[in-house]
């Protein structure tokens, strides 16, 4: 179930390096996982933009999002007061894993606003998740003390070594021990690297573009054992034993 309505801005800042965050205030009780997103029309566009939940409560949701065209160039210039058009509550979000008992929770770039929700909707169930983070440079890198202000131990790799670890987010996985389950999302070789890279099942947030948001057009599938998912309904999340690469 899905809730299109009007949303006002209460904040919009950068955060790093062509990387915004949005608070915004309006109904949200059709959010119920960590993992759904929502879908933004943007003034002067037909598609609209859909956005990954980073967290939400009984009367704001923060978006995370990146300038990556024009559509989200206009959204970074809106200011507070502003009123959108969004589409609410999409997507099938992250479920915790019953039995878990050291989840791993792995980000990579634009792909780690999600896994906040996660992180924290895990430490509420008295869980405390690794998180690890990937980025290309240290200038793209946030989010980093939100997560251990959760009291989660956070690990941070960038790809030229600027900051953290050098490398990718499996080269810290490698290096861990203990895990038993993990929570993920990013561009699609980090999904298909760290499902390849870990023995334990895990849930993967796949990143598409999206013609609808709610599963009219058929244009965000992925290849599964059960056949074709819309990556916007049965998706966003989906298991990684059930995945064809």
């Amino acid at each position: 179930m899905y809730k299109r309505d009007m949303y006002t801005v209460l904040e919009n800042k950068k955060i790093a390096k062509d990387v915004f965050l949005m608070v915004l205030e309006g109904d949200t009780k059709y959010i119920t996982a960590p993992g759904q997103f929502i879908n933004i029309l943007v003034e002067g566009f037909y598609l609209r933009r859909p956005i990954s939940i980073c967290d939400w409560d009984d009367k704001t949701i923060t978006i995370i999002y990146k300038v990556v065209g024009k559509g989200t160039e206009a959204m970074a210039e809106m200011l507070p007061g502003k009123k959108l058009d969004i589409l609410t509550g999409l997507g099938n979000g992250f479920t915790a894993q019953p039995g878990s008992e050291k989840p791993l929770v792995i980000g990579g770039g634009v792909g780690a606003p999600p896994m906040y929700g996660v992180a924290k909707h895990l430490v509420e169930k008295g869980l405390k998740p690794t998180v690890i983070l990937g980025f290309t440079s240290k200038d793209d890198v946030f989010y980093e003390e939100e997560f251990k202000a959760l009291g989660c131990e956070v690990y941070v790799t960038t790809n030229d070594g600027s900051y953290g670890t050098k490398g990718f987010v499996t080269d810290v996985i490698k290096n861990l021990e203990g895990y038993d389950y993990f929570y993920t999302c990013g561009p699609l070789p980090m999904l298909k690297a760290v499902a390849m890279g870990t023995e334990c099942s895990g849930q993967l947030s796949f990143e598409e573009r999206m013609g609808c948001g709610f599963g009219g057009c058929m244009g965000c599938s992925c290849k599964t054992l059960t056949g074709n998912k819309r990556i916007c309904t049965e998706g966003p999340v989906l298991l990684k034993e059930e995945i064809i690469w």
